[in-house]
């Protein structure tokens, strides 16, 4: 078998049937099967998957175990020479994956290729992740992406044939199984955010590449399928100090001292906005919420 499709589903039923949906419309001369692992949906996910698509293969959860492990769950089990990682928010085009396939089958020194993300309205996201460093962290990730565009490449650039990356934007990425088996499965310590990273960071370690492949593109609703809350925002933050603390145990205490302290200034920033427009911007308004539910969420140990 060529390809294991692997999904995680959390309450998302109408993203994950049209994204079923993509892959049987656009893939074709591949075989393949599908897994969904489910984090213990109440939506009537599960159901409407039996109901519609009942070839696909379904890994059933009681809670929430997270991005990493529920994917490994099924990652044990794939038959595929190739894992390819798909959030339920995504929708993919004509020939993405055989694009990225045979980009894979041409290149064997590739552990994990991803392609361009798109908006709905079919504008580019960043489909690019770099490792976290010292350097992202006190300087503006965008201006790093403009001053230093071969180190911190982004959907700014045009990019016409495939490049050497760090590593990919999680939500529609193929993976390797040979590189798998050498590198272990994701790390489960990630909950959500980062454990991507974390692999290629591995994989990289171990002497595979990672590629961007523009040609394949993936319309992806950002964010719809974990939300835009703090508990989101604390998650992310969690598996940042893992990544940092597992990767670069010397830096940690400068690590965490940088983050927090941004924290502080975005924090002091969005309230001096929110003065400047007297409380107008709901945006704004919600942006100092979250700040503040963070540096409270640090101030009790980041539990």
């Amino acid at each position: 078998m060529d390809i294991s499709f692997i999904i995680i589903n959390w309450n998302t039923k109408d993203f994950l049937l049209e994204c079923l949906a993509s892959i049987y419309r656009t893939v074709s001369k591949i075989t393949f099967e599908i897994w969904v692992v489910d984090n213990g949906s109440s939506d009537g996910s599960v159901r409407a998957v039996k109901e519609k698509y009942p070839a696909v293969k379904i890994i059933e959860n009681r809670i929430n175990l997270g991005f990493a492990a529920a994917n490994n769950l099924a990652l044990e089990h794939m038959g595929g020479q190739y894992a390819l990682l798909l959030n339920t928010d995504t929708v993919l085009t004509e020939d993405a994956v055989s694009k990225l396939h045979n980009f894979m089958k041409g290149n064997t020194d590739a552990g994990i290729a991803c392609g361009q993300l798109l908006n709905p309205d079919g504008s580019k996201q960043n489909s690019i992740a770099n490792f976290p460093s010292l350097l992202s962290l006190v300087s503006n990730e965008t201006l790093l992406r403009l001053l230093l565009p071969r180190r911190f490449p982004s959907k700014r650039r045009v990019y016409k044939t495939p490049i050497e990356i760090d590593s990919c934007i999680g939500a529609c990425m193929l993976i390797r199984k040979k590189a798998i088996d050498q590198t272990g499965f994701l790390d489960d310590r990630y909950f959500f955010f980062l454990e991507e990273t974390d692999w290629a960071y591995r994989m990289k370690k171990a002497g595979w590449k990672i590629y961007f492949v523009p040609a394949a593109r993936i319309f992806h609703a950002q964010g719809k399928s974990v939300g835009i809350r703090a508990d989101a925002r604390i998650m992310f933050y969690r598996s940042r100090y893992a990544f940092f603390k597992k990767w670069h145990p010397g830096s940690y205490p400068l690590v965490c001292f940088v983050i927090f302290s941004r924290l502080i200034i975005n924090t002091f920033l969005s309230l001096l906005g929110i003065t400047l427009t007297l409380g107008l911007k709901k945006a704004l308004n919600r942006k100092f919420i979250v700040y503040v539910q963070l540096i409270v969420w640090h101030m009790k140990g980041c539990p």
